[in-house]
């Protein structure tokens, strides 16, 4: 039991010594280890998730996801031992807001492929959709670009009948006035076949001859056109078989998916947001314990040593300090300046 303690009291970068006479503060600094400690868990497994949907390995995802957790666990141990009780709560809450922030950044980033793994089936329900919404987009955008074409040439085809029909219509215009001119049902109204007759016979049989040539001309036409359709729907078919599914596996791909659900579904945009503010609770909770806690003994007694280590640095430059003014009675003046001058100490000179 003691080892486990004094475990978490290393991961809460505490001073062992100070705290084995200070067991009032034991507690405190178990809690700031142990939440530490269990953070940095918690990020090798979301490291070691996200790094397998990269990586698709097991032994990969393993090994970036330990050294996932152990960075954020070093961070979360550093933004907490490097911080100070020292009465000004002013003061400490302004040193606090970078770590605050800080942690604020690492719990999102911890959180987020945890989320992916909670949310597992439905992200991958969603990703299914996604891919067919791009093969439908896929296969939208190829008949689109066969489209133009296609109707280019309906429309010429379409055009080039119209041709031969206003002709075939004109040609049985003309015979039917020629027929009631033969039968004196029109024109002259005289039952003949007479110059008039003639006339109008020669008219239909000159529209026939043209209908002849434009249906040998248009109908070579009609057929080139009909031709480049089919090969246009041959080209259109093999395009659309070519289409391949999107391997939307990717950590991007599962992220874009889980911003889908959130905007789709109320409970998955709760308990979105639901685990954010779980993690980023436990990510600041040692720093706002810290914060929030009064100065006990460990602080009083860290202070102290820090302050005796200072006051023994200043002691000894002061010493050394001393020396060299003693020296310095039997310095010229040339060797005073160059002291003065390289190394920053105030000489007098004899």
């Amino acid at each position: 039991m003691n080892r486990l303690k004094e475990f978490f009291w290393q991961c809460a970068g505490a001073n062992k010594e100070i705290l084995n006479n200070c067991p009032s503060e034991s507690s405190k600094y178990v809690g700031i280890g142990a939440t530490i400690f269990f953070t940095g868990v918690f990020a090798s497994l979301a490291g070691g998730y996200a790094n397998y949907t990269i990586f698709d390995s097991y032994w990969a995802a393993a090994f970036f996801g330990i050294i996932w957790g152990l960075m954020i666990f070093n961070l979360d141990r550093f933004i907490v031992s490097s911080m100070r009780k020292n009465g000004d709560s002013r003061q400490e809450w302004l040193s606090a807001l970078p770590r605050l922030i800080l942690a604020v950044i690492i719990s999102v980033v911890i959180a987020k492929p945890l989320e992916l793994k909670i949310f597992e089936k439905e992200v991958e329900a969603e990703i299914s959709l996604m891919i067919q919404e791009d093969l439908a987009t896929q296969e939208m955008t190829v008949k689109q670009r066969f489209s133009e074409t296609r109707t280019r040439l309906n429309n010429e085809i379409q055009s080039l009948k119209n041709e031969i029909n206003e002709k075939e219509a004109k040609r049985d215009e003309l015979r039917k006035i020629a027929q009631e001119e033969a039968d004196g049902t029109g024109g002259t109204k005289q039952r003949s076949a007479g110059p008039i007759y003639r006339i109008k016979k020669a008219d239909a049989d000159r529209v026939e001859a043209e209908l002849n040539d434009l249906v040998a001309l248009n109908g070579q036409q009609i057929n080139e056109r009909e031709a480049s359709l089919t090969e246009l729907e041959t080209q259109e078919k093999e395009a659309l078989n070519e289409m391949q599914e999107s391997e939307l596996t990717g950590l991007a791909s599962r992220i874009e998916a889980l911003d889908r659900l959130t905007h789709k579904s109320n409970a998955i945009w709760a308990a979105h947001w639901f685990i954010m503010l779980l993690f980023l609770a436990v990510e600041t909770a040692p720093v706002f314990v810290k914060l929030i806690s009064q100065r006990g003994p460990y602080d009083f007694v860290l202070k102290k040593e820090e302050y005796g280590v200072e006051a023994a640095y200043y002691e000894d430059l002061a010493k050394v300090n001393s020396v060299i003014k003693k020296r310095s009675a039997r310095l010229t003046d040339d060797e005073i300046d160059y002291v003065q001058n390289r190394l920053g100490l105030s000489l007098e000179k004899t």
